[in-house]
């Protein structure tokens, strides 16, 4: 025991503790270095909103933040600017790490072209199944006699006979040429209120009929305001018994207020697109 306490006085042991310390102190130091190095790289950024700005100027955008771009899609859409970005994941301001990769959705320089498929000789709903796989939509529904009812008898396109695979603008729309049947057949008015105008749409080619005229109102200012408005009104209006011929029009009205509604626990909203409908009766 005494032997240790002399040991504990000599600088062999004070030297040697020193050293220890010196070692255990860098040590910390290294650490609280390295970790304050590796939590500053991991710091997230938000991202950039890049939409509406060409590849070129997101690039520049992104490079700026330490952030990567990948184009991943390509669409045309009409009222877009051609090459701009119209989609990006992750969203505007979700937060990411340095060198995280944006992926982007571009308006395509030029819209895609299509087929016309040939419906001639099918009925009506064969016809607008065949149309939609195409990307395409069917448009007015233009009446003439004939012994079949709702057969396609021609197809036409801005107005003018389409041939099958002549190319056209994806999303464009076919007219049907129908087969009225043998006598002046009609349909029943479908109950439209609360729809949204492309529900009503799709309602009203179900009942062999055409969308005349779409009037929207004060509340509806913007193309996401048309996408979220719902029918209030229509012409002619529903009733159980009432039926108008195949291929009549039916206007319809829309609002964002729900207090127009005759029953508001009832409104239903969709998001589809919306369009308008001509009409034609033979």
């Amino acid at each position: 025991m005494n032997d240790f306490l002399r040991f504990l006085i000599t600088k062999t042991f004070w030297k040697h503790l020193g050293i220890l310390a010196g070692m255990a102190l860098i040590i910390a130091l290294t650490i609280f270095i390295g970790l304050k190095i590796y939590t500053r790289h991991g710091r997230a950024y938000a991202v950039p909103d890049l939409r509406g700005l060409t590849v070129e100027e997101a690039e520049m955008v992104t490079q700026a933040r330490k952030m990567r771009l990948k184009v991943a899609d390509s669409l045309f859409i009409s009222h877009e600017g051609r090459g701009t970005v119209i989609d990006q994941s992750p969203q505007p301001n979700f937060r990411v790490k340095e060198n995280r990769t944006i992926f982007l959705t571009i308006n395509a320089m030029n819209p895609e072209r299509v087929a016309v498929p040939d419906v001639t000789g099918v009925s009506l709903r064969q016809a607008r199944a065949i149309i939609e796989t195409y990307g395409l939509e069917v448009g007015r529904l233009i009446y003439v006699p004939d012994i079949a009812l709702n057969n396609v008898l021609r197809q036409q396109y801005q107005g003018k006979e389409v041939n099958p695979g002549e190319m056209i603008i994806r999303g464009e729309r076919i007219d049907l040429v129908l087969g009225e049947g043998l006598s002046t057949r009609t349909a029943y008015v479908p109950d439209l209120i609360s729809m949204s105008q492309e529900r009503a749409r799709n309602r009203i080619l179900e009942s062999s009929l055409n969308i005349g005229a779409t009037i929207y109102d004060a509340t509806v200012q913007t193309e996401e305001d048309s996408l979220n408005a719902f029918v209030w009104r229509q012409r002619p209006e529903y009733s159980d018994d009432l039926q108008i011929r195949l291929g009549s029009i039916i206007d319809l009205w829309l609002s964002l207020d729900s207090t127009l509604l005759p029953r508001p626990d009832t409104l239903d909203i969709l998001l589809f697109d919306f369009d308008d409908e001509d009409i034609i009766i033979q």
